[in-house]
């Protein structure tokens, strides 16, 4: 049994909006090439007769884009497939508040939105959706990088000069022997001029005697 035409046309033009009463989990999943992905769409508030249906979008959502129906899964009529669904990979079913969409073998044409939904009086109930990429090598998580350690800069050392044996000629040694100098022709001054005197009188005392 294949579903009216009016539901297609009525997920085509109906405005998505998100709701929390259908959350929807992953948000964005990245599966390989031939694996399976699994999407999982869970119902708040509604009682667990709810009808649900599975769509896929292709495309980035736009006024334009288009939901292809995929199957929809109740408790009286099991799944229900859509046109041109594989019947062999797709499979639907409920797990208590939790409705179930498994993708088998999936290639990367299966990548898209998928969306589930209800339907209400008057509207149509949409989950978030999930974002489907199919790769054929999934992405490495490169190593963190690790900081290069500074290097210390290297201290270029002066070789320690030879020691001199005996007195340096260093300007304070120059200066006590300038001063040395200077004393001693001070102190010859001073002797000469002793000398002098001395003399002098020597010849004072002894000049009446010669008269």
């Amino acid at each position: 049994m294949q579903p009216r035409l009016w539901l297609l046309f009525a997920a085509q033009l109906a405005a998505l909006h998100s709701s929390s009463v259908l959350q929807q989990a992953p948000a964005s999943i990245m599966v390989q090439t031939n694996q399976t992905a699994v999407l999982t769409c869970e119902a708040k508030t509604y009682h667990t007769t709810v009808r649900i249906y599975w769509l896929r979008q292709r495309q980035a959502p736009s006024a334009h884009s288009h939901l292809e129906f995929l199957a929809f899964w109740d408790t009286t009529k099991k799944t229900v497939y859509g046109e041109k669904v594989q019947q062999e990979k797709l499979t639907v079913f409920q797990d208590a508040s939790k409705y179930v969409l498994n993708l088998a073998r999936v290639k990367p044409a299966d990548s898209g939105i998928y969306f589930c939904m209800t339907i209400g009086t008057p509207e149509l109930t949409f989950g978030k959706g999930t974002e489907l990429s199919v790769v054929d090598v999934l992405p490495t998580t490169a190593p963190p990088t690790k900081k290069p350690t500074p290097k210390k800069p290297k201290v270029c050392r002066q070789p320690n000069p030879v020691t001199q044996k005996g007195l340096s000629c260093g300007p304070i040694t120059l200066g006590l022997l300038a001063a040395g100098v200077l004393v001693l022709l001070v102190s010859l001054g001073v002797a000469i001029h002793t000398h002098c005197l001395q003399r002098r009188a020597r010849l004072r005392l002894v000049k009446p005697f010669y008269k």
